[in-house]
């Protein structure tokens, strides 16, 4: 979930996740999603998506924000820790609607349902007791990733099932003993509590939300457009492990600096930001690149209103990367090729290993 290749090289160890989604069964209804009562008068929900300034997670982020807004289902805000840009891990950058403070203000009531992406800072007193106060106020706290780490440490896990990314799984089991951890889900759901696995559950994690709000055949429809079969829970973790091949990759990739590189990724107003975010997240987790955006802009607007906030300057040696003009889920599997390509098929394996996806053969 982070810049890795930028940090010393033990880190990469604590940042793994994937992303994929073979074909499965229409909807997880042995796992279903209730939302709760809507709060002042709303006819619809209001869904906010925590994000710290400091770094969040790519996709944990703009996959729900994305599937949310495209389905019309619900008003959705990326609310921030602070005024300013928020840098997005492992690349990318986006300006949030509003601030926790803000938000406060205006809807001292509080959200609905509030998405919490992985973070770098997992720890942050703020995040967390911001989580507390809308989970004391009946709002849905939707974990994704590791951001697990930080609905944990604000208690809404307290004697419920949940789950999270595989490689922070045993850890966070022994952290947060009171919590029922559950393996080979791709999403759990405990009452107002949903938490996922890797990366990409973010995706079937989402329709599951939408179909809870707008029920199936809107959920379909999304999934459809997506380029996706559905959105089952059923997940094998077992192929998710680190093994001393892939660390040697890792290890590989890593201290080969002169062999790094930049990805641009050229966009434009009315981008699909689903498309963008997984290219985005797997050229940036192979330790032999990142991806960027650079454009004569300061500012980008998705069809669904995220606003991208493109690097202050370019990168004269980057190798341009264009997103193909595919369903947005499917995309991952075409960046997952093109990375074997240049660079083999042991990296693709550990981007795809960090993303938690399941792979197609």
């Amino acid at each position: 979930m982070y810049r890795l290749y930028l940090r010393p090289f033990l880190l990469f160890l604590l940042a793994f996740g994937t992303i994929g989604w073979p074909p499965i069964a229409l909807a997880a209804t042995d796992n279903p999603i209730q939302i709760p009562q809507l709060k002042a008068h709303r006819t619809r929900p209001l869904v906010v998506i925590i994000a710290d300034n400091g770094g969040t997670e790519t996709t944990d982020l703009v996959v729900p924000h994305g599937i949310l807004r495209s389905a019309g289902v619900a008003d959705v805000l990326v609310v921030s820790t602070h005024t300013g840009v928020v840098d997005l891990m492992p690349a990318l950058k986006i300006q949030p609607d509003t601030t926790m403070s803000d938000f406060d203000r205006e809807h001292p009531e509080g959200a609905d349902i509030v998405i919490v992406p992985a973070m770098h800072d997992n720890r942050n007193r703020d995040v967390i007791a911001w989580i507390r106060q809308q989970f004391s106020k009946r709002a849905m706290v939707v974990s994704i990733c590791e951001g697990a780490w930080l609905a944990a440490r604000a208690g809404v896990f307290d004697g419920r099932r949940a789950t999270t990314h595989w490689y922070a799984f045993d850890k966070i089991k022994r952290t947060f003993p009171r919590a029922d951890w559950v393996r080979n889900r791709r999403y759990v759901v405990d009452g107002n509590v949903v938490s996922t696995t890797g990366v990409t559950a973010s995706i079937p994690a989402s329709l599951a939300l939408v179909e809870a709000i707008g029920g199936t055949a809107k959920a379909q429809a999304v999934a459809t457009d997506l380029g996706v079969d559905g959105w089952s829970a059923a997940h094998d973790a077992t192929p998710f492990h680190m093994t001393t091949g892939r660390l040697w990759r890792f290890a590989t990739n890593y201290l080969a600096f002169w062999s790094h590189e930049t990805i641009r990724l050229p966009i434009k107003d009315g981008f699909d930001e689903i498309a963008l975010a997984l290219t985005a997240d797997a050229w940036s987790r192979t330790f032999r690149s990142q991806a960027i955006i650079v454009e004569k802009t300061a500012s980008i607007r998705s069809r669904n209103g995220l606003v991208l906030v493109p690097e202050v300057s370019a990168e004269s040696a980057a190798s341009v990367v264009e997103i193909p003009l595919l369903p947005p889920a499917t995309v991952l599997d075409d960046a997952l090729s093109q990375i074997a390509a240049r660079y083999g098929s042991r990296t693709s394996d550990i981007v795809a290993l960090q993303l938690e996806y399941p792979v197609k053969h």
